[in-house]
């Protein structure tokens, strides 16, 4: 089966078996709320694994040996297998092989499930550890949505708003690294105010958020609301120039700092996973209606 459709409570969910991505997510209204890979973009909401944006010289090193890992990893790139399919939720399984060693040497099992309840969908991410050594993992998550959700309202009309107030400086990149001094917030309080201008250096990126949750509305039309757990970092982006979609990514992981040449296992932000162990991280697209 390459894709399977998901219903409960009017809302429609269809995920494909590569990559376990999801690809459409639609309200009660029948509304797409999900970037559709056009031309800008060709991806909708990608998982990131083993590594969450780029690598320094694209290279992960481990034990004084290079592999050649590009940019948030392979497992967006390979096909999954189904472990489970349901009317309302499924699960997607990858597992390492030859050619995943040959750019990441240790063997593991990342299982994505997705379950959809009213209004709401939930995802989970579980990354076992089936071999005899620590293994070193990031992942995220990296769902667009079309920006603006509704095609008549303006881009400027929408807002990212946070649980909580979220004075700390941000980061940013350069050339997909980490640039190594904090960058001013533009986040008012716990509002964002988005333009298209916002991204002109790439994603904005909390590296300590104190929010678990954020809505992402115009005052009118469809709203969405993310919340997640087991995510260290928060990346918020759309493609510098203007494009019609915007990125909320959770991520447990972030990109290598411009200055770091070090193993993978001691880069910051990766997670250690002791042989046998397994670690579940999980987020949530809650779906409403502003009047």
């Amino acid at each position: 089966m390459d894709q399977l459709t998901l219903h409960a409570d009017g809302i429609s969910a269809t995920i494909v078996g590569q990559g376990a991505e999801l690809v459409s997510l639609r309200d009660g209204e029948g509304t797409e709320l999900l970037w559709q890979a056009g031309p800008a973009w060709r991806r909708h909401s990608p998982v990131l694994f083993p590594i969450v944006g780029r690598l320094k010289g694209d290279q992960l090193r481990h034990r004084g040996q290079i592999y050649p890992m590009t940019q948030h990893g392979f497992a967006r790139d390979r096909r999954f297998a189904w472990a489970e399919q349901g009317p309302a939720s499924c699960t997607l399984v990858l597992t390492d092989d030859a050619e995943t060693r040959t750019h990441y040497p240790f063997a593991f099992r990342l299982a994505i499930s997705y379950e959809l309840k009213p209004r709401q969908l939930g995802v989970t991410f579980e990354i076992a550890n089936t071999g005899d050594e620590p293994l070193p993992a990031s992942i995220g998550a990296h769902p667009a949505f079309n920006w603006p959700l509704l095609p008549e309202l303006p881009k400027e009309a929408y807002r990212v708003t946070f649980a909580e107030n979220e004075p700390a400086p941000i980061r940013r990149l350069k050339d997909g690294l980490l640039l190594p001094a904090p960058q001013p917030t533009p986040i008012e309080g716990r509002t964002l105010p988005l333009s298209e201008r916002l991204f002109d250096d790439d994603a904005v990126i909390l590296d300590k958020p104190v929010s678990k949750s954020v809505r992402y509305a115009a005052g009118r039309g469809p709203a969405i609301e993310m919340s997640w757990q087991g995510f260290n970092e928060l990346g918020i982006w759309s493609k510098p120039g203007g494009a019609p979609f915007l990125c909320i990514e959770h991520w447990h992981g972030i990109a290598s700092a411009i200055n770091f040449d070090g193993e993978f296992a001691d880069k910051p932000g990766v997670m250690l996973i002791e042989p046998a162990g397994r670690r579940v991280l999980s987020y949530r697209i809650g779906l409403s209606r502003e009047p």
